[in-house]
Parts: C-alpha cells; structure tokens; sequence
C-alpha cells in the first residue's frame, strides 16, 4: 500500500493541528507531500553560475552537470534562519503547531538554521533531528505527518519517531569516494581514501551520532551489494517484514540488481526504487546505490 493510499484511508473530515515541516534531504515524493501536506523547506545547489533549489532540477540533469564540472563540483546550501521563521509565522498564524524534522545535525546544519529560525520568528517548534538522511528521513516524515493527519498528539508522534529512528537502517555503496573527500563528508571513512580506485566501500549513517561510518569494502560492486544485504540480514530476523527503500543516483541497473539480492535473501513487505535528492548527490555523485530498511509494523497503525 503506497503513503497515498495510506493516508486516504485517513478519517478525511479530521482537522489537524499539527503541521510538519521537512528539508529536502527528506526525498519525499510530489504525491506524498501533497496527500500529506507537509511544508519542504528547499535546500540549494551553488553552480559557479548561480544557485538552484534542489526540487528544481531532475536527477540526470544535475548528475550530467555534475561530471561535466570535473574536476571541480558544486556545493550545497542549507536554508537561512530567516526562512525557516516566514515558513513558520505563516504556519502558527493559522493556529497550528509545528514538528519540524530534518537531516542530521552529523552531516548538516540545518536544523540549527530551523532553531534559529524558530527564535527568530518567536513560534514554539518543535525540532526533530533524523540522526540520519534521505530514506531514512523520509521514513521519519511520512510517519509524522501519517499520525498528524490522524489526529495524533505530539508526544505520541514523538515517541514513534524515536522508535523508528533506532530501527531504521540507511546504508550504501559508491563507485568512488572522490565526491565525499571533496565536499569533506568523509568522515570516518578517511581509511578508505588510498584505495579510491581499487575498493568499493560500504557505508551506513550511524545512528549514535548521524555521521558515516564504514561497514566494508569489497573489491566488486557485486560484491559490495551482497554486504549491504549481509548487514541487513544481520541487523533484522530474516521474517520480520520489511520496508525497503533502494536509492540510487544514477546507477539504475545496480538498483535493480540490489532490489533482487534483498527480495532473496529479506521477508519485504513493501520494496520501492527512488532517485536521491540531487543536493544529496553533490556529496556522493552519480555511482551510488543502497537501501533504506525499516520494519514494517512500525509504519502500521498511523492512521
């Protein structure tokens, strides 16, 4: 069943009071934020010609003018405080409070933009830090704004989200990590960076602290695929039923190629194959592939 399916079979005569608010790290789909109505506060893309809101240009568009650009690439801009404010007078000028979930304060500043945006406005916000990105965001949101659109109370909310972060895995694998080392996102992954060419690295976003971690390397992207399904099928029992997000840049064989290693070896309730946010992309260009897992009981029962 699909988030807009879901989220019809809601009691649609219920007004909320609650409104959520993301960044677009969050890669939600169109549909899903407009059956949802959550607020996306863009993120940007600074080309040496000017700036770009991320929902404003496609995947392969930005992905070709990615490694056109090489040697060099593009950076990445979060929102200002004083953006996060006007989103949020307007949204507590019509009465409603604010859940206000984002990227990890590990990768990102964002949420201190919203924080600070927060005080700015003088609007009592909410803030939810994802400890984690894309899918796994996205995971969070969709949650969110589910029970809002229910008409759950915040601290329910919240105490569902906890419980989805601590069981959501975000993990993935990168042709190179030539991206990472020059947008500095390296991380803990610095140990890797004499063997560029040679190994295929397998990262998750640890949920300690919202940063990189490695989980491995292989020689093959074949098999750096398996491992990303090892570590799945090592983290969940194989018959718990799953929700599985694969992302990828653009590399769609290698997608299709990770959607078949873990229909063998998972119990999946639900598999999808979505590109990642092109702001996501800077840091990471156009040679990944992974997946997002979460369990599927704790999307049930949202509405």
């Amino acid at each position: 069943m699909s988030v807009t399916e879901m989220s019809m079979d809601q009691s649609s005569g219920r007004a909320t009071t609650l409104t959520i608010v993301t960044d677009s790290a969050a890669d939600l789909l169109p549909e899903e934020i407009e059956a949802l109505g959550i607020t996306v506060v863009p993120l940007y893309i600074q080309f040496p010609e000017g700036e770009v809101k991320a929902e404003d240009i496609s995947p392969d568009d930005f992905y070709n003018r990615l490694q056109a650009m090489r040697p060099e690439i593009p950076t990445t801009a979060m929102p200002s405080p004083g953006t996060f404010a006007e989103i949020y007078r307007e949204i507590a000028q019509e009465g409603k409070e604010i859940i206000s979930i984002h990227v990890s304060s590990g990768l990102s500043g964002t949420i201190e933009a919203a924080r600070l945006g927060a005080t700015q406005a003088g609007v009592d916000v909410t803030l939810v830090d994802t400890m984690t990105l894309s899918g796994g965001e996205r995971f969070q949101v969709l949650a969110a704004a589910l029970a809002a659109k229910a008409g759950w109370s915040k601290e329910a909310i919240l105490e569902r989200l906890e419980r989805i972060r601590a069981a959501t895995e975000v993990i993935y694998t990168l042709e190179t990590l030539e991206y990472l080392a020059r947008g500095g996102r390296i991380g803990r992954v610095r140990a890797l960076l004499g063997s560029l060419l040679k190994i295929k690295p397998v990262i998750k976003v640890d949920k300690a602290d919202g940063k990189y971690s490695t989980v491995g390397q292989a020689r093959t992207l074949r098999r750096a695929l398996r491992m990303i399904v090892d570590h799945l099928a090592q983290v969940y029992e194989t018959q718990t039923p799953l929700w599985l997000s694969v992302m990828h840049g653009q590399f769609a064989a290698q997608a299709e190629n990770l959607a078949q290693l873990l229909r063998e070896r998972l119990s999946v309730a639900q598999l999808e194959i979505l590109r990642i946010s092109p702001v996501l992309g800077v840091h990471t260009g156009p040679g990944i592939v992974g997946v997002t897992a979460l369990p599927m009981a704790l999307m049930a029962g949202l509405g």
